[in-house]
């Protein structure tokens, strides 16, 4: 389906996800990337050194868990946006997603916004937790989200002005 519709499925972006014991152990990092292309900025990104690629720049990347720490500093560097860092265990029901923003305006810190799935489709309200807009981010904001733990993997982007609190 993701060849025809472009929009990665179930099974196509589950796949991407560590293992759920790493997932309960704090943020991770998930890559969305299905094709190969010539990419690399995530590799030279990472601090912990935890993301790869190798020789062939066309190879998806890999990413070591055990040294990852859902830093976050690889989600603005990839030109794709396919970079996101989910953290399930923020709070109780909740969960902790970073998204790359590159719209204007930005949203704020404490606002409602929609969660909105890799199809578009509003999905749940959100919080901003944290707008990270600093030269670490290449020009690509990075949006920290307060989202329903159900939708820790699910929301991938947000419609500002949609959240709980708009009539």
């Amino acid at each position: 389906m993701l060849k025809s519709s472009g929009i990665a499925q179930k099974g196509d972006w589950e796949a991407k996800l560590p293992q759920a014991e790493r997932r309960k152990s704090g943020p991770y990092v998930v890559f969305e990337c299905y094709q190969q292309i010539p990419c690399n900025p995530c590799e030279s990104a990472c601090p912990q050194k935890a993301v790869s690629i190798g020789a062939d720049i066309n190879t998806i990347p890999r990413i070591d868990y055990g040294l990852c720490n859902g830093c976050g500093i690889c989600v603005s560097r990839c030109p794709g946006l396919a970079i996101f860092v989910v953290d399930e265990g923020y709070a109780p029901g909740f969960a902790k997603v970073l998204i790359p923003w590159e719209y204007r305006p930005l949203p704020a810190k404490g606002e409602s916004v929609m969660g909105v799935g890799r199809d578009g489709k509003e999905l749940c309200p959100a919080e901003v937790l944290e707008v990270r807009t600093g030269k670490r981010q290449d020009r690509t904001a990075v949006i920290g989200l307060q989202v329903p733990l159900e939708f820790a993997n699910l929301v991938r982007g947000i419609k500002v002005g949609g959240g709980k609190d708009e009539r």
